[in-house]
């Protein structure tokens, strides 16, 4: 019996089952990402291939920028969406507009430029610390939300309309803004937890208040979720808010962004992978995207970043070594890629990797020799062992696979000059 057929794992998070299997994801590395003030802006030629891979990972949307920042901005924006169409690749293409005609005209021309249909992501303050902050009327803000949202939709521009500081906004303030931008014909609406206020139980509450208002509406609208990762909750409130039925959740590759960051778009879509399988998404080409966003983005990847950090699928620990090794003895490779880990690195092209250290034991090393002397003899293999161990245990890193090598070698050297003398004397 295969053991992917075997019950070895026995899953205590709640069942998703009731979910679409498919969660929608949008990403929105070149537009929110690009806000992080750590970050550099990529030439445009970078981001033709930044989009490219997001959309083969499968990005059911790519936010392509801000048309009204400028000129510039707007050209992009427009070739952006060209170069996606020429390789035929159509997911749904997004602008970030605010409820401002400088802004509507922008995404208008972007649109007019590309021969796409872009949609507005338009977006507008709602919380009271808003309002009393930049000094605004409600009732202007409810007559603007309509007065934008029409101006899009009559110019044949889809609009997902957003409410920022969402979580910290009244519930019939939110109400009204949705009301008037669904009565205008907004065709989605986005929760954004702009502040990364929420913690998961809030994120599920406002989720389903938003559920509950276009089901009255009528409308058929899709919802969305846009998170930030102030409290590091990004991530935690996308699966909650996946969990209460939300239709897509936005992300950036890395988690880069405003302050602290976004939810992470490769995390998120390993996640809901793991959750919900067969999402048919290809996530091959997710070390290669995070890669070239952390290069052309100057952005931070470390060692021990889940899935994608160099540490995320090594180990130098004996315990977890030789539960590994004798997964790949007994010829699972299924088992060893998951006895010690929640995440298959096979998912994305990646292996388990076994390193010598300070706290290995005798199955690292026996593991570096069987793949790299299948056929040292077991006198010399025992001899080997423990010189590396012995240099392992006094070290206070790991040891390099050079030093590795070069321990072994010299272990084979003196053995053999060992036996040679031995020889010798009995030939005497």
């Amino acid at each position: 019996m295969n053991p992917e057929d075997l019950t070895l794992i026995h899953d205590w998070n709640p069942s998703g089952d009731f979910i679409p299997k498919r969660v929608a994801v949008l990403d929105d590395t070149i537009r929110d990402g690009l806000q992080s003030p750590s970050v550099r802006d990529p030439e445009l030629q970078q981001k033709k291939q930044l989009v490219r891979l997001s959309s083969r990972i499968g990005s059911d949307g790519i936010v392509l920028g801000l048309p009204g920042a400028s000129p510039k901005a707007c050209d992009e924006i427009a070739e952006l969406a060209i170069h996606l169409q020429s390789h035929g690749q159509a997911p749904d293409l997004v602008t970030g507009v605010r409820t401002h005609s400088h802004d509507i005209k922008a995404h208008l021309a972007a649109c007019e430029k590309s021969g796409a249909t872009l949609t507005a992501g338009m977006f507008l303050g709602s919380s009271p610390m808003r309002l009393f902050a930049e000094g605004w009327e409600w009732d202007d803000l409810v007559e603007l939300t309509r007065n934008s949202v029409r101006s899009c939709v009559k110019n044949g521009a889809p609009v997902m309309f957003i409410t920022e500081d969402s979580t910290r906004s009244r519930p019939e303030d939110l109400r009204d803004l949705y009301k008037a931008a669904l009565d205008e014909g907004a065709t989605r609406i986005c929760l954004a937890d702009t502040c990364g206020h929420a913690e998961p139980a809030g994120t599920r509450a406002i989720v389903r208040f938003a559920l509950d208002l276009i089901k009255e509406s009528g409308t058929g609208a899709k919802l969305d979720w846009h998170g930030h990762n102030d409290r590091g909750l990004a991530q935690a409130n996308a699966l909650a808010a996946a969990d209460e039925g939300v239709d897509r959740i936005h992300a950036t590759c890395l988690g880069i962004g405003e302050r602290v960051g976004n939810t992470a778009l490769d995390q998120l879509l390993v996640n809901l992978e793991l959750k919900f399988p067969g999402t048919g998404r290809d996530l091959s080409a997710l070390p290669e995207y995070c890669e070239r966003v952390r290069e052309w983005c100057d952005a931070p990847l470390p060692g021990n970043y889940p899935m994608m950090g160099n540490d995320a699928f090594r180990t130098a620990t004996g315990v977890h070594a030789a539960a590994i090794v004798k997964a790949l003895d007994m010829g699972s490779n299924w088992i060893a890629d998951r006895v010690y880990s929640a995440v298959p690195a096979s998912l994305f092209g990646r292996d388990q990797t076994i390193e010598i250290g300070f706290m290995s034991g005798r199955h690292n090393v026996l593991h570096w020799l069987k793949v790299n002397h299948p056929h040292m003899e077991e006198l010399r293999r025992e001899s080997c062992v423990e010189r590396v161990l012995n240099t392992a245990k006094s070290s206070r890193t790991l040891l390099t696979e050079d030093q590795v090598a070069r321990l072994v070698a010299d272990e084979i050297r003196v053995g053999k000059e060992a036996a040679e003398g031995l020889m010798a004397e009995s030939v005497r």
